[in-house]
C-alpha cells in the first residue's frame, strides 16, 4: 500500500503533468495564435494607414481581416505628358489633316476589384496582388488644333470630333505602354515589402494574372 506521502507526491506529479500538458498543448499554441492574429491585424492597420484600404489578411489559411476597399481603384502615380497626333483623311486624292497637341494626365495603379491578399505562414508573407495598369487619362485643357485643308477636301466639325477621339486613343495607347505603370507597381511592392519586413516577415510576391488552376511564380523579396 502507498503511504500518504507517496499518494501526495503522486497527486502532485499528476497535477504537474496535466499542467505541463495543458501548457504545451493548449496554452502555447493559443498564445502563439493570438500573437500571429494580433501581428496580422497590425500589418493590416499599417497598410490601411499608408494606402487607405485593407487587403485580405490570412494566418495559416484562416482569414483574420477581410478586404475592405472604400475606393475601387488605388492610383499611385499621376503622370503628365505632352502628346501630339495627326489625323488625316483622303478623298479623291485630296488630303485634309488635323494636327492636335496638348497636355494629358494619366493615372496608374491598381483595380481593387481584383484579388489583393496577404497569407502569413510562420515567418513568410505571401502577397497576391493585381498588376498595375492605366486607370484613367484626361486632357489638362490646353488642346490645340491645326487644320490643313485639301484642295477640295476641307476640314469640318465632324472631322474635329473624329480627330479628338483619335488623339485621346493615341494618348491612351502611349500611356498604357509607358514605364511609369511599372514604376507604380514597383512602388507598391516596395512599400508592402517594407511594412512586412518591419514585422519580421520574408515577403513573397505573386501577381493575380495566372489561371486559377496554375499557381503563379512567386518572387521573394
Amino acid at each position: 500500500m502507498f503511504s500518504n506521502r507517496k499518494i501526495i507526491l503522486l497527486i502532485i506529479l499528476l497535477i504537474t503533468i496535466c499542467c505541463t500538458a495543458y501548457f504545451i498543448v493548449v496554452y502555447v499554441p493559443a498564445s502563439l495564435a493570438r500573437k500571429s492574429y494580433d501581428g496580422a491585424k497590425e500589418i493590416g492597420k499599417d497598410i490601411r494607414d499608408l494606402f487607405h484600404f485593407t487587403p485580405e489578411v490570412k494566418v495559416n489559411n484562416t482569414v483574420v481581416l477581410q478586404q475592405q476597399t472604400p475606393i475601387l481603384e488605388l492610383a499611385t502615380i499621376n503622370q503628365t505628358f505632352q502628346h501630339r497626333h495627326e489625323w488625316m483623311n483622303t478623298w479623291m486624292k485630296s488630303t485634309k489633316k488635323i494636327t492636335i497637341t496638348g497636355t494629358m494626365e494619366a493615372k496608374a495603379g491598381f483595380d481593387l476589384n481584383q484579388k489583393f491578399s496577404i497569407d502569413i505562414r510562420d515567418d513568410k508573407a505571401y502577397v497576391t496582388l493585381p498588376r498595375a495598369k492605366l486607370l484613367s487619362i484626361e486632357s489638362k485643357g490646353d488642346i490645340v488644333f491645326k487644320d490643313e485643308n485639301g484642295i477640295w477636301n476641307w476640314v469640318d466639325a465632324a472631322d474635329r470630333s473624329k480627330a479628338i477621339n483619335a488623339f485621346t486613343n493615341s494618348a491612351r495607347d502611349y500611356a498604357a505602354n509607358a514605364n511609369f505603370i511599372q514604376e507604380s507597381q514597383k512602388q507598391v511592392v516596395d512599400k508592402l515589402t517594407q511594412i512586412l519586413q518591419a514585422h519580421g516577415k520574408t515577403v513573397i510576391i505573386q501577381f493575380d494574372d495566372m489561371p486559377a488552376t496554375t499557381p503563379g511564380p512567386f518572387i521573394e523579396q
